[in-house]
């Protein structure tokens, strides 16, 4: 396909806010897509080179694309700059200086040069990727300059995600007649979250062969949330009952003698130097490759006690690696496993992987195998919660005892149980919201730049408003706020937004900020575009180890406001 093509359906996905459309125009661009490109069409019509996991960036600023624009029509950088300012969009004014041309470039040539600007590194390197740019954006037309310059910059979002691109594939599989249920791709993402890849499976007709494979994240399961012990046993019958830990997800690849590669529950790839504790992660492990599923924990080993989360999460700070691990040091809490030896375990039930863990892990010292108790019986679980309680954790994680290991919170295979009333608020759990924009302080708040803000929860692609934030911030929280929402301003409204008028803020941020958030309840509400809203809501911490798709649902929501209902 000619990338002037593609550029063709990638203004029209701009022109629409229609979720129904913009699904029908992705199917039909993927009717038309080769099994060789395919793959490259949807990362670059998602505004990606790969997937997250892979960290392939272009790293180039929107001060180096003023360079670039400058270098590639031979203008002068003052001007550029201030047709960026006046626009707000280096897309339109790359669009506004192109020359024409560019009808034969393909969009393998156009994705092949990306790829090359991006892997360039090195000394001067900074210079060959303004260059190598440049000498692309010269090539293309204008339509086409429009959304390549807007890539670099993160300023792609055509209004859609993954979930989209996914049911637009199934669409236009079954326009070519393959019967290829919903649930059949999203599982199969959920093994191999890499939609360029998936993509190719499903243009090909193998999408059955999806699998975990190591070095590649697997989307995490995520447990539901019920206080109900004995409504626990009625949706999941026999289950284990396991300790909740409070620190950072991880999940360790490893295949002797030596490779090792760690992924949070984002899926994001950390160095693998982060962790030092895991040098020696051979003596604990009894198999030839594994993938396992841990809570990272940090200890006080003169207290004997372990650190909470905030304490925790400073082990992911690149810098004084080895201070960090002397002062924090860390206990791997396995709970689950999902390949041994090339052995896929997803689809084995849970008291099986188990089993296999028990065999496979070394229990003490670096690793703990969580302990477990198998029942039925809805007073050990409430008998377990206090125990766990009271040794400082988050009470108890419910599993079902047969279950899969299902990505997300589908099905009511885990399930965490929290106190109904505590320190964070009235509701039975706080909510991780996206911060959608932000008002300007007044008095005090003035000089923090951020009076309130606006926050979110998802309904697919869509961010929906549930509250606005202004109270029960300290100063410290405030200035943080105002540093980071500044760094994520933009001039319009974010696509997949929906917002009523009246709660339009003064500026609009890019959905990257996520927040936990505590409340009193939740209400009914005719403003806010989720239906409901947080009364009394109080920031507890950012986020930072979630991305978008970790942010609450509103469903998830609605079943919190049921909940709240029947207590």
């Amino acid at each position: 396909m000619k990338f002037i093509e593609l550029a063709s359906y990638l203004e029209r996905l701009e022109k629409t806010s229609s979720r129904l459309e913009i699904t029908g125009i992705l199917a039909e661009l993927f009717k038309k897509s080769e099994a060789s490109e395919i793959d490259k069409i949807v990362y670059l019509s998602l505004g990606i080179l790969a997937p997250n996991y892979e960290s392939v960036i272009l790293n180039l600023a929107e001060r180096m694309m003023i360079n670039v624009l400058a270098q590639a029509y031979d203008e002068d950088p003052q001007k550029i700059k201030s047709l960026f300012k006046n626009s707000g969009d280096l897309g339109n004014v790359a669009q506004e200086l192109a020359k024409g041309g560019g009808s034969g470039i393909s969009v393998s040539e156009v994705y092949d040069a990306l790829i090359s600007v991006a892997k360039d590194s090195g000394a001067g390197s900074a210079e060959r990727k303004v260059s190598g740019m440049a000498k692309l954006l010269e090539r293309l037309d204008p339509t086409s300059v429009r959304f390549v310059a807007r890539i670099p910059v993160g300023r792609l979002r055509l209004g859609f995600s993954e979930k989209t691109v996914m049911d637009a594939l199934r669409l236009a599989s079954l326009d070519q007649g393959n019967d290829l249920a919903e649930k059949e791709i999203e599982d199969a993402y959920n093994i191999r979250p890499d939609i360029g890849y998936i993509a190719r499976l499903v243009k090909t007709g193998n999408i059955k062969k999806a699998a975990p494979e190591l070095g590649v994240p697997v989307v995490p399961m995520l447990a539901q949330r019920l206080n109900s012990t004995s409504e626990m046993i009625k949706k999941m019958g026999e289950v284990s009952v396991e300790p909740k830990f409070d620190g950072l997800r991880i999940f360790i690849h490893f295949r002797k003698p030596d490779f090792i590669r760690i992924f949070t529950r984002n899926m994001n790839s950390i160095d693998a130097g982060t962790f030092p504790e895991l040098d020696s992660i051979g003596k604990y492990i009894k198999a030839k490759e594994i993938i396992l599923d841990t809570e990272a924990v940090g200890i006080d080993e003169k207290r004997e006690m372990f650190l909470d989360f905030q304490k925790t999460i400073t082990r992911r700070r690149k810098h004084d690696v080895a201070k960090s691990a002397s002062e924090i040091p860390l206990q791997f809490q396995v709970f689950d496993m999902l390949l041994i030896d090339g052995r896929n375990l997803i689809n084995e039930p849970y008291v099986k992987r188990r089993e296999l863990l028990e065999k496979a892990v070394v229990n003490g010292g670096l690793f703990r195998v969580d302990e477990n108790t198998i029942t039925k019986d809805p007073e050990i679980i409430k008998n377990l919660h206090q125990k766990y309680l009271k040794m400082g954790l988050e009470g108890v994680v419910v599993k079902r005892a047969n279950g899969f290991y299902v990505s997300g919170r589908t099905g009511w295979n885990w399930v965490k149980m929290k106190e109904e009333e505590g320190k964070t608020g009235k509701l039975a759990d706080t909510i991780d919201c996206v911060v959608m924009g932000y008002t300007r302080g007044r008095g005090k708040r003035a000089g923090f730049g951020v009076g309130q803000f606006l926050a979110g929860i998802r309904d697919g692609d869509i961010i929906k408003t549930i509250t606005k934030v202004g109270t029960g911030l300290t100063d410290e929280q405030f200035k943080e706020l105002n540093l980071r929402l500044k760094k994520l301003s933009t001039l319009k409204k974010p696509k997949e937004y929906e917002v009523h008028k009246d709660l339009t803020p003064d500026f609009w941020v890019t959905p990257d900020l996520i927040v936990e958030l505590a409340a009193d309840e939740i209400t009914k509400s005719p403003k806010h575009s989720a239906g409901l809203a947080l009364r009394f809501p109080r920031l507890i911490r950012f986020r930072d180890d979630k991305n978008i798709s970790g942010v609450t649902t509103k469903k998830e929501v609605n079943e919190f406001f049921r909940m709240q209902k029947t207590q």
